[in-house]
């Protein structure tokens, strides 16, 4: 990735048409595994990534969204949590040009995950998990002050009963939200991952106290048929939150 162009996010005029590839169910493969391999294999932004050599299709998702609404700017210092595999990253360490940027236009970038993931240049990875006690105070530690952008694309492990995970996902968006009122610098941007289900407009009005912009976006990459969107919050007001 290093020297590359910043990635622009596919769209439905660019994006890669994929094969039409039908998977037979294996006496060892279950039924939604199969459809889940056979929506990988004609996935476009599936094999876009791999040509692109990105970690993940989730990695146009960032660049759709930052495309639109240009929150990841040379010098930035951003704070990814639930980085694994490492798509969001890449996409944030080309745009905040942590590798070759110079001075205040060099950026940076901190990867969080309870999951194991490779080294990234540009980028500090830390494996933790994010929930635990005093769990962001090591992230603080690390990050050694203000961030401009904080990033959640952290999701629990799903149960099949939807509104059991829309909360599980929901609790992480607050966590996150909690952190990034801590540490955002004026003006700064939170982006997090949420599930259609209603609690999501408790913290939306949340969010609307401590930033001048708050909005659902579903960016392209984002599968139609799925209830992910997320919610994007610009223009922290640290005022906001030291008065309370």
């Amino acid at each position: 990735m290093t020297g590359k162009k910043p990635t622009k996010g596919l769209t439905k005029g660019n994006a890669p048409r994929a094969l039409k590839v039908r998977v037979k169910t294996a006496k060892k493969r279950t039924l939604s595994s199969t459809l889940w391999l056979q929506r990988q294999l004609n996935d476009p932004y599936v094999h876009a990534a791999k040509k692109e050599g990105f970690r993940s299709r989730a990695a146009y998702k960032l660049a759709e969204m930052d495309d639109k609404f240009h929150f990841l700017k040379a010098g930035g210092r951003v704070v990814d949590l639930g980085a694994a595999p490492g798509g969001w990253c890449q996409i944030a360490v080309e745009r905040v040009k942590a590798l070759e940027g110079r001075g205040d236009k060099q950026g940076r970038v901190i990867g969080v995950d309870i999951l194991d993931m490779e080294p990234m240049a540009g980028a500090t990875i830390m494996k933790l998990d994010f929930l635990s006690d005093g769990a962001d105070d090591q992230v603080k530690e690390i990050l050694g002050g203000e961030a401009d952008v904080v990033l959640s694309d952290m999701a629990a492990h799903a149960t099949g009963h939807r509104q059991t995970d829309h909360l599980k996902i929901m609790a992480l968006c607050e966590a996150a939200a909690q952190f990034a009122t801590e540490v955002l610098s004026e003006g700064g941007t939170y982006c997090a991952k949420v599930l259609r289900g209603g609690t999501e407009n408790e913290l939306l009005a949340t969010l609307k106290q401590h930033f001048k912009n708050v909005r659902h976006v579903k960016p392209a990459a984002s599968r139609a048929d799925s209830a992910e969107m997320y919610v994007l919050a610009q223009g922290f007001r640290k005022q906001s939150v030291e008065s309370e």
